[in-house]
Order: C-alpha cells, then structure tokens, then sequence
C-alpha cells in the first residue's frame, strides 16, 4: 500500500485591524452625548451664565438708572458674562469627567482594547471635547452678551460688537471657558480618578489664588497675574488693568495650565497600566 500525504492547508495570518481617526471621533463623540454627566453640566452651565449674567445686569441697570454708580469704568461684557465664573466650574467638572468615568468603571479596557494606539485615543477624546465646548461657550457668551446689553440699552450702558475691544471680550468668554474646560480634561487624564481629579482642578483654579494672598505684597502683587482666573479672566474685560496682564497674554497663561496637564497625561498614557 501506498500512503498518501496531503499537503498542508495555507492559514493566513491575521493582521491587526487599524481603526481610522475619524470612526475614532465618531466614537468618542457617541460617548460624549451618551452619558447623563454631559447634559447636567451643560445644563448647570447654561443656566449658570445666563441666569447669573441676567440678574447683574438687571441689578446693574438698576445702579445705573438711580445714579448710585457711575459709567466710568463700569464694564459691560463683564457684567453680562459674570455668570461664566460659575459655569467654569461645570465645565472643568465635564472635563474631568469625560475621561476619568471611563477609568472609574473600567470601560477604559475595553476601549483599549479595541484602540492599542493610546495616545491617538488620547487625541481623539481631547478633540471632540475640546470642539463641543468652543461651540457651546460660544453660544453661551454671545447669548449673555445680546441678553445683558438688552437690560443695560435703557441706561446708556450697553454696547455692540462693533465697538473697540468688544468683540474680542465676548469671542474671549468662549475662548476662557474651552480653556478651563481642557484643564479639566488634561487633570482627568494625568490622575485617572475623579475625586482626584476634580481636587486638583479647583486646587489649581481656586485654592492657588488664596495661597498666594498669603505671601508678601511685592511678591503677591506678580504672582497674582499668573493665577488661572485672573489671567484667563483678563480676555473678557474691556477695561485694561495696568497692573495686570494683557488680554491675550493672560489668556495663553490660562492656556498653558491644561497644555501642560495634557502634555502629562500624553506622556504617562503609555507608561501606565489601565
């Protein structure tokens, strides 16, 4: 008898499936308006900016009108967007949220699971936050602004975009609070833990400030300019401060908290277990 050997069949080896940047965003903006968080912070921050705005403005209208304050130096955009430094808080809390929640119920491994390329999910998360943010605060601010230069007309206090230094104020008071927003998210994603997290967050927002009130008034008076609110803040004012620093300068200040957090957390993502 003869034996016959059949050949071996071929199995092909199976390669890596590459998950492309933009179904990466699709997912990541799937999740964002998915999870219950998104839409009470948001909601806080809507009420917050334009209830808050709508009750200065109206009690500064009432000032104005019975002459117990002046229109030398009184600040307009300021006024209407005072509700924005409540709103900063929800904001910074979605952007602690956003990746932290993940980390806490440990969805975060099946995500890496399906996306090995950290740092790229990393930057997929940060984008599609960081985009839905400038469109609401911008909403936002542009709506406080029309709504509180509505109340103050009557008194001869309100303005429009058109005059110097406005536009700047009000595209700023969008531009500030994407700003605290990416903070937040950058904190997220460096510490992992939400309590953790938002610690730090209102530690660096809040609590820096109060530290430095603490030191000597030569030292105080300099480094009080480079705490996130007061230079951050410093883009929605339209009335300069000759102690303080520049709008746009203060803002890049503001801006190089959360860079630097993001900056963190790109650098430890692929250093660290999930």
């Amino acid at each position: 008898m003869t034996a016959t050997t059949s050949a071996p069949s071929y199995v092909p080896t199976p390669r890596a499936t590459t998950i492309g940047f933009s179904n990466l965003l699709r997912s990541e903006w799937t999740k964002l308006r998915s999870v219950r968080s998104t839409y009470w912070t948001a909601a806080v921050a809507v009420l917050a900016s334009l209830v808050i705005g709508l009750l200065v403005t109206a009690q500064d209208e009432h000032n104005l009108i019975h002459h117990r304050d002046s229109l030398d130096g009184f600040d307009p955009v300021m006024s209407a967007l005072t509700g924005f430094f409540l709103a900063q808080v929800a904001v910074g809390a979605l952007g602690v949220l956003t990746i932290s929640s993940e980390y806490g119920t440990g969805m975060i491994r099946a995500t890496l699971g399906a996306v090995p390329q950290r740092r790229t999910l990393l930057a997929a998360k940060g984008l599609v936050f960081l985009v839905s943010v400038f469109v609401v605060a911008e909403v936002l601010s542009f709506s406080a602004f029309w709504i509180g230069q509505s109340i103050l007309h009557p008194s001869g206090a309100g303005v429009s975009l058109g005059d110097p230094g406005i536009a700047r104020a009000v595209f700023g008071g969008g531009l500030y609070l994407t700003a605290v927003g990416m903070l937040g998210f950058g904190l997220g994603a460096l510490i992992r833990h939400t309590a953790g997290a938002l610690s730090a967050f209102f530690g660096i927002m809040f609590a820096s400030t109060a530290l430095v009130d603490l030191l000597p008034t030569t030292w105080r008076n300099h480094v009080i300019n480079y705490m996130p609110i007061n230079a951050g803040s410093q883009i929605l004012s339209t009335q300069p401060d000759h102690g303080a620093l520049s709008p746009w300068h203060g803002f890049v200040v503001l801006c190089c908290y959360g860079v630097v957090a993001v900056v963190g957390a790109t650098f430890l993502i692929t250093r660290r277990d999930a």
